[in-house]
């Protein structure tokens, strides 16, 4: 067929257009600074070693896998954000995400372990060199697990200056008395950064004043006031209560200055939000290549299933979604990693990738009918695994809020 009478029947949409396969291509060609080929090659071959019938098992049991974390650590992708003098790969955010993005690709769940990449910031733009010293290149080995971040209270939700937990100063020891929730990964993190009041809400002239972070040794913790109670969960998250009872931390692991440790924890919180919404790309990524799967192999009527428009477009759509919030993590990447303002992409980046994981869990779902709620084929699993992301790190309500406030210009709502 002439080169020309293609490229018009093309534009008329009688000539198939590219296929995912030609737009990953195209995707590497023009972004491997994003893309990071090689590692996501290399992180797909380790998770390949944790099938299915692996997290099934977890699931049942309630249990943490240890096996896997441990698989990443020693493969050094959980050092990935360490600087290269303490161990680490001193590799920039995008590599994190592509991380991230294979693993929950793969059908794996990063959860268990996803915080040691995002609470970092904390550390190691505000530690001093003595903790830098002393934890990261244990944490980069696999000696130390940094996976516990206390910030979430029962009265206080996601009012983080609202919370109440105290450390007072008492000489070189902060006794800290206070409770967080959802504070995931408790019972399987060596250490915790804690962020607790140092000075009463009422005593400062602004609410995000007075609030510090600190760097808490669970072992020693749990000998002197530190007790943690597992939350039986939708989903195997390995999430809990922490209770403080009078707890001593010594004033050395205090991070930064006393009273500043509210802007550390959100000068780290647009990482969070990019490395979550990797995540769920590779969510939406496996639930559409699944659907996609599964539509040209089930038969009924004497017909593939994915032969029916109404099979086909919600993961149609569910795929264009998901190109179009990938785009979305990428951009707020590249700006996070050039050092420039990326508030507002990094929060609807999380927004877009979570909706769009959601929208191809519910195609996923569909596809499938009843045996979508069937154990043996994960869907059931990862479907209850992506809901969370309307919720945490943050609700999808509180980033429109965001782009409501600092975007739009609107009246603050809270």
């Amino acid at each position: 067929m002439p080169a020309s009478r293609k490229a018009s029947l093309r534009s008329a949409g009688l000539v198939p257009m590219m296929t995912a396969k030609d737009e990953d291509a195209i995707m590497n060609a023009h972004a491997p600074e994003i893309d990071h080929r090689d590692i996501r090659e290399e992180v797909a071959k380790l998770c390949a070693a944790f099938p299915g019938e692996y997290w099934r098992r977890l699931d049942r049991e309630a249990a943490y896998p240890a096996a896997f974390v441990e698989a990443l650590t020693q493969g050094g992708w959980l050092a990935a954000l360490i600087p290269e003098e303490y161990g680490g790969s001193g590799l920039p955010l995008s590599a994190a995400a592509a991380i991230l993005e294979e693993i929950q690709r793969a059908g794996c769940n990063g959860a268990a372990c996803h915080a040691q990449m995002y609470i970092m910031g904390a550390l190691l733009r505000h530690g001093n060199e003595a903790q830098k010293g002393r934890y990261l290149p244990r944490i980069a080995s696999g000696e130390l697990r940094l996976q516990a971040f206390g910030v979430t209270e029962p009265t206080s939700g996601t009012d983080t200056t609202s919370i109440k937990t105290f450390a007072e100063r008492r000489g070189d020891t902060y006794v800290v008395n206070g409770q967080k929730v959802w504070t995931s990964r408790a019972e399987h993190s060596d250490l915790m950064l804690l962020l607790a009041r140092t000075t009463p809400r009422d005593q400062v002239a602004k609410r995000t004043d007075g609030i510090s972070v600190f760097i808490v040794d669970m072992d020693e913790a749990l000998k002197n006031g530190l007790t943690i109670q597992p939350i039986r969960a939708m989903m195997n998250h390995s999430t809990t209560e922490v209770f403080f009872d009078n707890v001593e931390v010594p004033a050395e692991n205090l991070v930064g200055e006393e009273g500043k440790g509210f802007r550390y924890v959100l000068s780290g919180m647009n990482a969070e939000r990019i490395l979550i919404a990797a995540e769920c790309i590779g969510d939406a990524k496996w639930f559409i290549e699944k659907a996609a799967t599964y539509s040209k192999e089930r038969v009924v009527f004497g017909r593939p299933i994915g032969q029916n428009q109404g099979v086909q477009f919600p993961i149609a759509r569910a795929y264009a979604q998901m190109r179009a919030a990938e785009l979305m993590v990428h951009r707020a990447a590249a700006l996070f990693e050039t050092g420039l303002p990326c508030g507002a992409e990094a929060n609807m980046a999380k927004m877009l990738a979570a909706d769009a994981s959601w929208a191809a869990a519910e195609a996923c779902l569909q596809t499938h009918g009843g045996f979508g709620f069937a154990e043996e084929y994960d869907v059931e699993r990862k479907f209850r695994e992506a809901r969370l992301y309307q919720v945490a790190p943050i609700s999808t309500n509180l980033i429109l809020s965001y782009i409501a406030e600092h975007v739009l210009g609107l009246p603050r709502s809270y």
